[in-house]
């Protein structure tokens, strides 16, 4: 069918493969030809026999090891019982993929990190690199966002914590959310995002176009990796410079990788009130010693890391998933001193809604000009 579809030149949407299977011959019912078309389509345009995973509702990620698969519904990884049709199959899966986002994956080059057509975000290694058999982690791109109120309702957000995140917003704090790999980090920006008036220009920058918030006039820019030649790369830190010339109300950095920290926190601190970016970190008084790490890479040193970020942050937003629940777990102010930059924990709360309020609490809302009382 492959074969066909290529010499026929016509795209493999379904018209198209429903042509080729009746010039084969073949006498399909409906329900029969529905079922062939879909299974071609996703073997010539889709992952294959793991596309129904990815489409299932509730999946996150399908994950390949060798020949086995793994799906995690939120509730943690869970074993499926999926033939893939042995390791050649495998390792032939990972390279058509590779090759529909753009990227090569052989034995020159055995690891690879890209994101497909439909925004999934793949990661393949092949052997010998990876030691039990080929290796896929598909990370799947939900399009439809959810709003502060939604995350209200699913448990991500108690309620007493929904008006300070308002609040911030509001009065145009600079916010970092942080959290671990998985604890939907960019849901909630996208979330936040959604609460900015309608009259201003929101610009995000990202390595994969995944945040959507539901606002009119949001500007994307999306790095671009290197070529096979090496040529053509426009990283993240260039996009952040480009984005302050392009007018914005708020700057907003999908993730802080590396070099990228000094350019964000050098916007945050020329008048660009309101910005907001994510990043990888297990708590929140964890983020000065992040943040010290990724300005390292920046020719940055601690003491410099600490005099922009305290300047230019005022809130971390922390994210942990507990029993599958992603929640916001704590609340942190961002503040600098003798000892360096420093984040307080000024509140805290657990997946079953249980909130602990910080003695600098009343202090801290003052400053961010919110409401001290919590419930």
């Amino acid at each position: 069918m492959r074969d066909r579809l290529a010499a026929s030149g016509d795209d493999a949407d379904a018209p198209a493969v429903a042509r080729a299977v009746r010039e084969v011959g073949a006498v399909l019912g409906h329900d029969e030809l529905r079922a062939v078309v879909r299974a071609v389509r996703a073997e010539v345009l889709g992952a294959g026999p793991l596309q129904a995973l990815l489409e299932s509702p509730g999946v996150t990620d399908v994950l390949v090891e060798g020949g086995r698969v793994w799906v995690d519904r939120g509730a943690g990884l869970q074993r499926v019982d999926l033939d893939l049709g042995g390791p050649a199959r495998v390792r032939a899966l990972a390279v058509r993929l590779a090759a529909a986002g753009g990227q090569r994956l052989d034995d020159a080059a055995p690891v690879v990190d890209a994101r497909l057509p439909d925004g999934t975000r793949l990661h393949a290694v092949l052997p010998p690199v990876a030691e039990p058999g080929t290796l896929l982690s598909l990370r799947v791109h939900r399009p439809q966002g959810f709003s502060l109120e939604d995350l209200v309702r699913r448990g991500s957000v108690a309620p007493v914590l929904e008006p300070v995140l308002r609040g911030l917003v509001a009065r145009r704090a600079n916010l970092l959310v942080s959290g671990a790999t998985g604890t939907g980090k960019t849901t909630l920006l996208a979330a936040l995002l959604s609460l900015v008036p309608a009259d201003e220009r929101i610009v995000c920058i990202e390595e994969a176009a995944e945040l959507r918030p539901d606002h009119p006039h949001v500007v994307r820019l999306v790095a671009r990796r290197p070529n096979v030649e090496g040529a053509g790369e426009i990283d993240l830190a260039s996009l952040v410079r480009h984005a302050l010339r392009m007018r914005p109300d708020r700057v907003v950095l999908g993730e802080c990788r590396g070099a990228d920290v000094r350019e964000v926190l050098s916007a945050l601190n020329t008048g660009h009130d309101g910005g907001c970016a994510t990043l990888h970190a297990n708590a929140a008084t964890d983020v000065p010693a992040r943040l010290e790490a990724l300005g390292a890479l920046a020719g940055m040193t601690p003491r410099a890391v600490a005099a922009q970020a305290a300047s230019a942050l005022d809130a971390v937003v922390h994210l942990r998933r507990t029993r599958g629940l992603r929640h916001v777990a704590e609340i942190g102010a961002v503040s600098g001193g003798s000892d360096g930059l420093v984040v307080e924990r000024v509140l805290a709360c657990g997946p079953d809604g249980e909130l602990e309020v910080g003695a600098a609490w009343p202090e801290v809302a003052r400053r961010w000009g919110l409401d001290p009382v919590v419930a």
